[in-house]
């Protein structure tokens, strides 16, 4: 089903322009790139060139951050699901700073990575991003309280506290709020005598290039969220007890936007509805399993060289496989398409380096993951 010219394209430079910027926007934030986002050994080569590190989610993920130049000190283990193994393997690795929010976890750090520093995740809302987050990870600021105390007297080191507002966060008072219950924390730390060294503000920043369920731009108001960051950042350093330094997790915001699928049409069909009418269906060579396992809450702009002066009409663009999920948005909402597009055109899937390699199963149904590529200059954009 996948012509030997699909693949999915990295545009390195456009990722060096986002980090650079981001850190202009936020200064003195460290960044630990969220590596499960783009698992991609020349992305992180770069990333870490830069000065990057990581957020990793287990062994596998910091082996490969070290094999791509990162120090030790500069990953962090930012899973708060563990088990012993990994977190006595991830000590081995040289990584001396862990993510908890329970009080087991803790005791598990302290039995079998002694001495290590924790910070402690926050529960947010998960409120205005498409994908909140907010079952799984975190704990009250009372029981953050409970459980960095508990780290102090394990003999760990209660280093800080972090939040995650969601992924792709596309409003600021997620921020807003975020920021106010780590303040609320910080004061009731500082109460117990627990001072911390740093804030971990997460991941969530959002990217630029996805469209809504219409095909209008997302446009989530990305200078104002950097702005309620800088405020925020500056007010917790104001009132800490001591010097505050600042982390961030972003992972979708540096890779998606620089990261293009080359596929290819499978076929344009018109089919009847069982309540009557017509609808047509594009089907494409990449679909949900195999790089566009997102495709049900974004939708991807769509290039299709060569066509863009035809008359373009109304479709659901689905995948190649007989998944009835693989399709945009469970196949309900159309997208504007070239009427005259053939079986084997060629069609370029923008904003797609986020996740595409992390979710891509390893043949389902015959097709094979996408090989990636990177590059620098204009593969990764129109």
């Amino acid at each position: 089903m996948s012509a030997p010219t699909d693949r999915l394209l990295y545009d390195l430079t456009g990722i060096e322009h986002h980090y650079d910027t981001l850190l202009t926007e936020l200064p003195g934030i460290r960044i630990r790139f969220a590596l499960k986002a783009c698992p991609v050994d020349e992305v992180l080569r770069c990333l870490a060139a830069r000065g990057a590190g990581f957020d990793a989610a287990g062994p596998a993920e910091i082996t490969q951050a070290l094999r791509a130049g990162a120090r030790p000190d500069r990953i962090h283990y930012g899973n708060t699901v563990k088990s012993d193994h990994d977190i006595a393997e991830a000590h081995r690795l040289g990584v001396r700073t862990f993510a908890t929010d329970s009080v087991e976890d803790v005791s598990a750090i302290a039995a079998h990575a002694p001495g290590a520093r924790v910070f402690c995740r926050l529960a947010t809302s998960g409120q205005g991003a498409l994908w909140g987050l907010n079952r799984k990870f975190g704990c009250a600021p009372d029981e953050a309280v409970r459980v960095l105390a508990t780290a102090r007297a394990a003999g760990l080191v209660p280093a800080g506290l972090s939040v995650h507002v969601g992924s792709q966060q596309m409003t600021c008072e997620a921020w807003r709020q975020a920021l106010d219950t780590l303040a609320e924390t910080l004061t009731a730390l500082a109460g117990r005598g627990i001072v911390l060294d740093h804030v971990n503000l997460g991941g969530g920043l959002p990217a630029l290039g996805y469209r809504d369920r219409h095909g209008n731009p997302l446009a989530p108001p990305l200078d104002k969220i950097f702005t309620v960051l800088r405020e925020g950042m500056e007010r917790l350093a104001a009132s800490a007890a001591a010097p505050l330094g600042f982390v961030l997790e972003p992972g979708r915001h540096l890779v998606a936007d620089h990261g293009v699928i080359q596929a290819h049409v499978v076929r344009l069909t018109e089919r009847a509805q069982p309540g009557g009418g017509r609808t047509r269906w594009l089907y494409l060579s990449v679909g949900k399993f195999n790089g566009l396992y997102e495709m049900d809450r974004v939708t991807h702009p769509l290039v299709f060289p060569g066509r863009e002066s035809e008359e373009y009409v109304p479709a659901i663009v689905a995948g190649p496989t007989c998944d009835s999920d693989d399709a945009y948005g469970d196949g309900r909402y159309p997208v504007r398409v070239p009427r005259s597009v053939r079986s084997g055109d060629p069609v370029r899937i923008l904003a797609a380096g986020a996740y595409a390699t992390s979710y891509m199963t390893q043949g389902f149904n015959g097709i094979r993951p996408l090989p990636c590529v990177c590059t620098r200059g204009q593969e990764g954009h129109h």
